[in-house]
Parts: C-alpha cells; sequence; structure tokens
C-alpha cells in the first residue's frame, strides 16, 4: 500500500509538471482562453442583471462584449499613434534625459567614457583583426506593430470567448450539475459553482472599477500638471496596477522619465511621479482593502511568489493575470473540501489560535 500511494504522488507531481511545461510551450493558445473565462466571470452579474429587465443572455452579451470591445477600439486607437511616435523619439527622449541628470550621473559617464577610450586603443593597436558581421535588428516600429498584432489578436480572441459563454447563460454549470449522480452532489456543486462565479466575479469587477477610476485619477493629475498625452498613462496605470506591488513602481518612473524629457525643470518633473505614487498609495491602502473587502484578501507571500511564477511562465502577461487567477484558485480550494488547507494558505487573516488549541482536547479524546 505504502508503495501504490508513493507511486501515486509521484505521478500527481509528474502530471503537475507536464500542466505546466505545456503552459510554458502554449501561452499563446491558453492565455486568450484564459482572458476570456476572467471576463465571462466578471460580467456575468450583469448579464444576470439584464435577464430580470427581460433581455436575454445573448442580447445581453452581445451588448457587452460590443461596449468593452468598442472601449478597447477607442483606447487602442488614441494611443496607437503616440505610441508609434515615442518608438521613433525614444533615442532623442534618452538623450534629453542624460543631459537633464548629467550632474547626478557624473561617475556613471565617466566610466563609460573610460571603456570606449580603451575600446578604442584596442581596435588601434590591433592588426589583423577580421571584419565584422553586424546583423541589423528589426527596429522598435517594427517590434511595436509586432507586439500590437499579438496582443489585437489576444484581446479578440478572448473577446469572442467571452461572448459565447455570457450568451450560453446556465448551460455550462446545467452541465456540470448533470455529471454528479446523487441530489446531495448536485446540489452542493450547483451551491459551489454559484459561489465561485458570485465571489470571483465581484472581486474582478471591483478590482476593474478600482483601476479604472485610478487610470483616470493619474490621467486628469499629470493633465493638470502639463504633461502631454495624460491620456496614454491614465490607461498605462490602469493596467499596470493589475501588477501588484511592482505595477506602481513601474509606472512612476516611466512617467518620471518622460516627465524629465518633457519639462525643462527637473525639480518640476519630479512631481508627475510623485504624485503618481501618491495617488497608487491611496488606492492600494485604502480603497481596495474598504471595497474589496477582508474575505478575499490574500496572502503576502503567495500573492509574491504567484505574480514572480506566472511573469517567469508568460511574462508581462502572465504577471497581469496572475492575481486574478490566484482569487479563482482560492475561492475553488474554499469550495472543494479537499483543497481547503490550501485554500487557508492563501488567505491572509491569522489563524484562530484560541479555537485551534480549544479543539485539540475534543481532537485527542475522541481519539482516545
Amino acid at each position: 500500500m505504502n508503495d501504490i500511494a508513493a507511486i501515486r504522488r509521484l505521478l500527481e507531481v509528474l502530471v503537475l509538471i507536464a500542466l505546466f511545461v505545456t503552459a510554458y510551450f502554449a501561452k499563446d493558445l491558453l492565455l486568450p482562453i484564459l482572458l476570456g473565462f476572467l471576463l465571462a466571470l466578471t460580467l456575468s452579474p450583469l448579464i444576470r442583471s439584464f435577464e430580470k429587465f427581460g433581455i436575454s443572455a445573448p442580447l445581453g452579451a452581445v451588448l457587452l462584449i460590443g461596449c468593452v470591445g468598442l472601449i478597447i477600439f477607442v483606447l487602442a486607437g488614441l494611443s496607437a499613434g503616440t505610441v508609434a511616435t515615442w518608438s521613433d523619439e525614444i533615442p532623442t527622449m534618452g538623450n534629453e534625459i542624460r543631459r537633464k541628470l548629467q550632474g547626478w550621473a557624473q561617475t556613471v559617464e565617466d566610466v563609460r567614457s573610460a571603456t570606449e577610450q580603451v575600446e578604442q586603443i584596442g581596435t588601434e593597436n590591433g592588426s589583423g583583426r577580421p571584419e565584422e558581421v553586424v546583423v541589423k535588428q528589426p527596429g522598435l516600429l517594427d517590434n511595436a506593430m509586432n507586439t500590437g498584432a499579438r496582443i489585437g489578436g489576444t484581446v479578440a480572441v478572448a473577446l469572442v470567448l467571452a461572448l459565447f459563454l455570457l450568451a450560453s447563460g446556465d448551460l455550462f454549470y446545467l452541465k456540470l450539475v448533470q455529471s454528479f449522480q446523487t441530489f446531495t452532489g448536485k446540489k452542493r456543486a450547483l451551491k459551489a459553482v454559484y459561489d465561485v462565479e458570485r465571489r470571483v466575479s465581484r472581486y474582478l469587477l471591483t478590482i476593474t472599477i478600482i483601476n479604472a477610476g485610478l487610470g483616470i485619477s493619474v490621467g486628469l493629475y499629470l493633465f493638470a500638471l502639463g504633461l502631454p498625452v495624460p491620456y496614454v498613462w491614465g490607461l498605462a496605470a490602469f493596467l499596470l496596477n493589475f501588477l501588484p506591488y511592482i505595477g506602481g513602481v513601474i509606472g512612476a518612473v516611466l512617467v518620471g522619465a518622460y516627465a524629465i524629457a518633457t519639462f525643462d525643470s527637473v525639480g518640476y518633473a519630479i512631481l508627475a511621479p510623485l504624485g503618481y505614487q501618491i495617488l497608487t498609495g491611496i488606492e492600494g491602502q485604502f480603497i481596495t482593502p474598504y471595497l474589496v473587502g477582508r474575505r478575499l484578501e490574500l496572502n503576502t507571500v503567495a500573492v509574491f511568489l504567484t505574480v514572480v511564477f506566472w511573469g517567469w511562465l508568460w511574462g508581462i502577461a502572465g504577471a497581469l493575470v496572475a492575481v486574478p487567477f490566484l482569487v479563482v484558485f482560492k475561492v475553488i480550494c474554499e469550495n472543494v473540501t479537499a483543497l481547503n488547507m490550501i485554500g487557508h494558505f492563501l488567505d491572509k487573516s491569522a489563524p484562530d489560535v484560541a479555537a485551534t488549541a480549544a479543539d485539540e482536547p475534543a481532537a485527542e479524546k475522541r481519539g482516545g
């Protein structure tokens, strides 16, 4: 029996490794599917609200996905021209930033100049040096266009999948319930499915609204400072805020670099990242904990490890979907008895030591 249990555990580990390897190589296939399911979970309460007013699920799905697609198309259209312009101006902006920060980075500049002089001396003294072949790399604009096309394809697949999932209504839930043999099993499965949908959709919809409010606030603040194209930075703040801990830092650094390259005074330019950090701090410390609630708060270590893992597995896209995916997994663990222990580990709240201590004598008594 021990050998069978050991073999079973080994097979479970091998299956888990195989799943992660498959996810690594099937990123382009799995990412839009995951986004489609998350979007469908987010919008499912709105579909149920539409049904109360006599709007069928297919019609409500078309209206919601059409609105989401229109918003994405408008934002992408407004940002595409600016991003394309920036791709050509990045070298100029970099030189402008170095010029304005020259007094702060003089040591680095001296080291770079000394390195270039050493390389030049070695080149002049060398003889019979073979001719170098330089492979021309794709330009920034080409890379941006390829990335934009790939993102566009991913978003399109996710929207179509979410449309079909929302239009189907309770079809998938009914099929899941039918797979159980007993009435108790069917009732428990239906309760678990609706609990997962309710809590996850509430979390995702709330976080999306909070991030949208943060993006609008950042855009308005940068507009008041006079920074060009503030709506692009507002959109960036909205997206980066799905990336916990480091998303706000990345956004502040990017905004700071652009502000230094744009404004004449470095001191005035620092106001842009400073205000960005203040707004993200207010959102992270007060607004999100109050609106999301303690029931869906996650273990900080688990969140950090999840973001690192999915960032390594799928890059920026994986890091952005890591926390929503972790929330879905946590709620599932809380509704599946065999996974309750994992759900407790992912919870941020501290265990009730008093209750645990009180249960120990009773457990010992039953064992005796």
